[in-house]
C-alpha cells in the first residue's frame, strides 16, 4: 500500500456522493435501531448483531462531512473504517467523529494506526512511540471503536505494482515481483532479518496487547501485501501463512488478531476458506478484507481484478465467515478503475485502482454474497 505517509490507508480516498435530501439523513439512524426502518422489506436477510458487517472507507482528514455520510448510507453501508490521526489519539478528538456518525446510524468500527517506525525497526525511542500507541488504544476504547488495525512492514513492495487493462478497458492492478526484487535497501530503512522483525513485533505486542484487553479493543495486524519474500533486502514476517499463525501465538489473546485478507491468502497460494476457518474458529480474525485476485504465480505475479472474476470463491469465503460467527467489519477493498470514475478526474491510489463507482460495484456484490450466505446457512 501507498504510504499514508507510509500507511496503508493513505491510498484510500474519501467517499464522494450524490445529493440526498438532508431531511432523510436522520431516518438512517433507525436502520441501526431496534425498530425496523420502513424501507427494508421482508424478502432478504439483512445485517444484524450476529452477522458480518459490510464496511467502506471514509476520510477523517477534515472531520466527517454530511456529504461523505450520505455517500455511505445511500449504498446501504452502515459501518466505516478510516486512517487514524497522528498519534497519540485523544478521546476528545475522536468522540465528535464517532457521535456524528452514530447520529446518522453509522458505526466507526476500525481505525488504522501508524507512526511508530522506531518500534518496527527496533531503534532507540521506541518506548516513547509505544506509549503513544497505548494512549491511542485507550482513547479508541473510551469512544467505543472496537478494532485498531496496523501494519508491521520492514518495507512494502509497492514498486512491483503496475496498471493492467481488464474487461472493456477497465483498470486492473498488476503485481510482478521481478520488477523490484533487486532494488537496493533504502537508507532510512536499512535491512532487517526475520529474526529481528519477530523480536521487534514481540516487544510491541507484549507492551500493547494488555492495554487493548483493558480497553476492550482488538488489534488487527494486516499481512504483508504484496506478500513477497524479500523486499529491498528485508525479510517480511507476515508474508506467509506460517507467519500469521505464529503471530497469534506470541500473545494468546483475542485482542491479538489478524486482518484476514482472502485476496492475500490466495496470493500466497493458500485456500482462503481453510485459512478463514483456522483463524475464525480461534476467534483471531479481527477485521477482514474481501477481494479477488487472479494468480499467475504465488508470491510473485498476480493481478487484482474485479471482485467477481478472480481465483477466490467469494461465496464460499462469505459462508465460512458466517459459519465461524464472524460479526465484525469486512471491507470490499481495491475497486477497479471504470470509465465513470475516470471521467470525473484523477483517481488516487493503486495503479489501475478505482473510485466511488468502483466501490459501489464491490459493495453491491458483497451485499449479494452476504445475503446469499445467510439464506444458505439458514437452510
Amino acid at each position: 500500500m501507498i504510504k499514508r505517509s507510509l500507511s496503508r490507508r493513505s491510498a484510500l480516498k474519501s467517499i464522494a456522493s450524490s445529493v440526498l435530501a438532508p431531511a432523510l439523513v436522520p431516518l438512517v439512524a433507525t436502520a441501526q435501531a431496534d425498530k425496523k426502518p420502513w424501507w427494508l422489506g421482508n424478502g432478504m436477510p439483512q445485517e444484524s448483531e450476529d452477522t458480518p458487517k459490510i464496511a467502506t472507507a471514509i476520510s477523517l482528514r477534515d472531520g466527517v462531512t454530511d456529504k461523505a455520510i450520505r455517500g455511505v448510507v445511500q449504498i446501504g453501508v452502515y459501518h466505516v473504517l478510516a486512517g487514524g490521526p497522528e498519534i497519540p489519539w485523544g478521546a476528545e478528538k475522536l468522540q465528535p467523529i464517532v457521535d456524528k456518525l452514530k447520529a446518522a446510524g453509522v458505526t466507526l468500527g476500525n481505525l488504522m494506526i501508524s507512526g511508530f517506525p522506531k518500534t518496527i525497526y527496533g531503534k532507540p525511542g521506541r518506548d516513547e512511540e509505544i506509549e503513544k500507541v497505548r494512549l491511542s488504544i485507550q482513547a479508541a476504547g473510551k469512544v467505543g471503536i472496537p478494532v485498531v488495525e496496523y501494519n508491521f512492514y520492514a518495507h512494502r513492495a509497492m514498486e512491483g505494482y503496475y496498471e493492467q487493462t481488464g474487461r472493456g478497458g477497465a483498470g486492473l492492478t498488476g503485481m510482478d515481483y521481478d520488477r523490484m526484487k533487486n532494488f537496493p535497501p533504502l537508507p532510512e530503512e536499512g535491512t532487517h532479518t526475520a529474526k529481528e522483525m519477530w523480536e521487534n513485533l514481540t516487544y510491541f505486542l507484549k507492551a500493547v496487547v494488555p492495554t487493548a484487553e483493558k480497553a476492550n479493543v482488538r488489534l488487527a495486524l494486516h499481512p504483508n501485501d504484496p506478500p513477497v519474500p524479500l523486499s529491498r533486502g528485508s525479510e517480511q514476517i507476515m508474508a506467509t501463512l506460517a507467519g500469521w499463525k505464529h503471530l497469534i501465538e506470541i500473545v494468546n489473546s483475542p485482542a491479538n488478531g489478524i486482518t484476514f485478507d482472502c485476496g492475500v491468502t490466495r496470493e500466497l497460494g493458500e485456500d482462503p476458506v481453510e485459512v478463514c476457518r483456522y483463524f475464525g474458529s480461534r476467534d483471531r480474525i479481527n477485521h477482514i478484507h474481501y477481494r479477488n485476485p487472479h494468480i499467475e504465480k504465488p508470491y510473485v505475479k498476480y493481478d487484482e481484478g474485479f471482485i467477481d472474476e478472480g481465483d477466490v470463491n467469494m461465496l464460499a469465503v462469505m459462508r465460512e465467515m458466517v459459519r465461524v460467527k464472524y460479526t465484525r467489519e469486512f471491507y470490499p477493498e481495491h475497486p477497479r478503475a471504470i470509465e465513470y470514475d475516470r471521467e470525473r478526474g484523477p483517481i488516487p491510489g493503486y495503479p489501475g485502482g478505482g473510485g466511488y463507482a468502483g466501490d459501489l460495484y464491490d459493495i453491491a456484490y458483497a451485499k449479494a454474497m452476504l445475503q446469499a450466505a445467510l439464506i444458505l446457512e439458514k437452510g
